[in-house]
């Protein structure tokens, strides 16, 4: 895969886009209601802001009924998977969430 690093880089500089990507580092695929709630942000802005993920390909989306799920993109260089470790080191332990499943879609 040929990562933009130019998008990859203005990716990484919104707060909530590097909270998201957090999230998807450490717990592989996380349901759109998981992010809405975890980030406690209004859904059009965290859509928005996965639309911006999705457009420089850094995550992939699979649709479960009518929710839909993200992870990060599986070939991401190893140079960018690296800047996310080292990112996802110094961000607060706030972000930081439990592995848990949303109860709205996995009913």
């Amino acid at each position: 895969m040929q990562l933009d690093q130019q998008a990859f880089f203005e990716a990484l500089n919104d707060p909530i886009r590097r909270r998201i990507l957090a999230m998807l580092l450490i717990h592989d695929e996380r349901c759109v209601c998981d992010l809405n709630a975890m980030l406690d942000a209004p859904q059009p802005k965290v859509s928005r802001h996965l639309g911006v993920l999705r457009e420089a390909s850094l995550v992939l989306t699979r649709r479960e009924g009518v929710w839909m799920h993200y992870r990060l993109h599986p070939e991401l260089p190893a140079w960018a998977v690296r800047v996310l470790w080292h990112m996802n080191e110094g961000m607060p332990l706030e972000a930081a969430v439990p592995d848990q499943a949303c109860p709205t879609c996995v009913a």
